[in-house]
């Protein structure tokens, strides 16, 4: 039998670098609107849901045809978020993405939960995508990542990883470098630990939640896209969109 799919948006409204991301416009829809469009096209998803704390992004989710159901406030992280939504909604294998970014295809996600559907091993995994520039390479919003032999990753950092050591400039010629985008994929019980885990000095430090399983000896299995990913973390991001067609 196959298991049962959930996709969670988690969506807070009073985001600190940016307040009501999720409701910004980009090619005539919500942000939130274009990754709830892209990911129920998914024949693997049984369910797709909004989760928030906004009466705004609640109402706004109805308005587009879509569901959404109310949280708490309290939660530190969008995985938090998504973990108190799963155990209003059940599902086997869980699918949390951040809506900080869009470009992400049915085909990224399909890939990932076809992995997961064949080999019960993966508890945790995620997407990464090749830095492009050196300012995507020095830009602390696009998190970096490094991974062993196998694609379980090894740590993530704001700060380029790894450091090359006696370069100064022209990185990417010298190696390759990958960021991560903000999908989280978890069977059950993994995003429940996950939820009862404490926040660790590392994910605080770096404001970055996947350290939560790293420093918990968890392996986050990566999956690389080549799709074409715009990062939305502030206003100014929104604004160089502004001619992008999806």
């Amino acid at each position: 039998m196959k298991p049962r799919v959930i996709a969670i948006i988690p969506a807070r409204h009073e985001s600190r670098r940016f307040p009501g991301k999720p409701l910004a416009v980009i090619s005539g829809k919500l942000l939130i609107e274009h990754i709830y469009c892209e990911i129920s096209k998914s024949k693997l998803v049984d369910k797709v849901i909004v989760a928030t704390d906004s009466d705004e992004i609640y109402t706004a989710v109805a308005e587009f045809g879509g569901i959404a159901i109310l949280t708490s406030k309290k939660h530190k992280t969008g995985s938090d978020r998504s973990a108190e939504a799963m155990t209003k909604t059940g599902g086997d294998i869980m699918v949390s993405i951040q809506a900080d970014h869009i470009g992400l295809k049915r085909a990224d996600y399909d890939c990932v939960l076809k992995a997961m559907i064949h080999d019960s091993k993966i508890k945790y995994a995620t997407i990464i995508k090749g830095i492009e520039s050196e300012d995507q390479l020095f830009d602390p919003n696009r998190v970096k990542v490094i991974f062993d032999r196998n694609k379980n990753a090894l740590w993530f950092s704001r700060y380029p990883l790894p450091y090359l050591q006696g370069l100064d400039g022209d990185y990417l010629s010298h190696h390759n470098f990958f960021y991560h985008i903000g999908v989280y994929f978890f069977r059950k019980m993994a995003l429940l630990n996950f939820h009862d885990w404490p926040q660790g000095r590392f994910e605080r430090a770096e404001s970055l939640e996947q350290l939560r399983m790293l420093e918990n000896h968890q392996k986050i299995r990566l999956f690389e896209t080549k799709s074409e990913i715009y990062s939305i973390d502030t206003p100014e991001d929104l604004a160089k969109l502004k001619n992008v067609v999806l």
